[in-house]
């Protein structure tokens, strides 16, 4: 698919809407749950190591969501049906080969600060780096992109989850624990959610391309039932997080239990639609907030 020449230079709020501004709490919650908790329960923090693990983060973020721009439109999967915000390729604001550029861009900027932290975190943090990057170009790139099958979620799960609540728990103490494999899948059960909103709002699109996610195998009655799990099972593990890390403060994280309640009552009143935009918006603030408070418990 050829794309003409925007007309005029894009502006800087353009490249920020492209770069989807409000997933980043989807890479940066899951860096700070890691970090209160190692914290709490090996009492060992490293607070640069954190840092630069937001920052590379991000960018990672950033980097995937410029690719997905880029190459959903290519695939032809940014038409003029689309329920989600506008895409800056499929809208001619920003042509393909730029936005890829720039994600690279980001991707670049990502691998500098993982050399910092392999020096704080050795040899499992390259391995996490090198995973994370290639799954980040992955989700969309390649000849059998991940966003076109039905394991999304399961990649979510372990990236945005295990590997970031767990990486940062390694750089910050060394080590692993129950503690972070519990919170990591907390944390990457909502990041499963919000993905499992996009895709559900997205089904008919999608289909029409020959992507095969997991909303389009489920079927809207499963999936719905599924996005209800993947919301509320954090709220399950609290149970044997609190009992690994012998700190009751943690239960604080149950105060995103109602926003939570709302998302799933929603989804399965709403039919796919822009409708599901707002949920997929509040899904990822239930991640951010269980996180938090999660993280407050933890430093209390």
């Amino acid at each position: 698919m050829t794309v003409s020449t925007p007309a005029s230079a894009p502006t800087l709020s353009t490249w920020i809407g492209a770069m989807r501004p409000r997933t980043l709490t989807m890479a940066l919650a899951p860096v700070l749950a890691g970090a209160a908790l190692s914290w709490r329960v090996e009492h060992k923090t490293h607070l640069a190591a954190v840092l630069v693990a937001a920052l590379s983060a991000a960018f990672i973020q950033i980097a995937t969501n410029l690719f997905n721009d880029a190459k959903d439109f290519e695939r032809g999967g940014d038409g003029p049906d689309r329920l989600g915000p506008v895409r800056a390729a499929a809208s001619g604001l920003l042509t393909p080969e730029a936005i890829k550029r720039a994600a690279y861009g980001f991707f670049a900027l990502a691998a500098v600060g993982g050399l910092f932290l392999i020096g704080a975190g050795g040899w499992p943090i390259l391995l996490l780096g090198i995973a994370s990057i290639f799954c980040g170009w992955a989700y969309t790139g390649g000849p059998w992109p991940i966003s076109y099958s039905p394991y999304g979620e399961l990649f979510v799960i372990a990236f945005f989850g295990l590997g970031a609540v767990g990486g940062t728990y390694w750089l910050c103490a060394g080590t692993l624990s129950l503690v972070a494999v519990l919170a990591g899948l907390a944390v990457g059960l909502f990041a499963a959610g919000v993905l499992m909103v996009n895709n559900f709002r997205d089904a008919a699109g999608d289909a029409r391309v020959g992507r095969r996610t997991l909303a389009i195998v489920a079927g809207p009655r499963l999936s719905r039932w599924l996005f209800a799990a993947m919301m509320f099972s954090p709220f399950v593990l609290l149970a044997p997080l609190v009992r690994a890390a012998a700190h009751a403060p943690l239960l604080l994280a149950l105060g995103a239990l109602p926003l939570a309640f709302l998302q799933v009552r929603r989804l399965f009143r709403e039919q796919p639609g822009p409708g599901l935009n707002a949920v997929l918006a509040r899904t990822a603030q239930t991640q951010a907030l269980f996180s938090l408070l999660l993280s407050v418990g933890a430093l209390v």
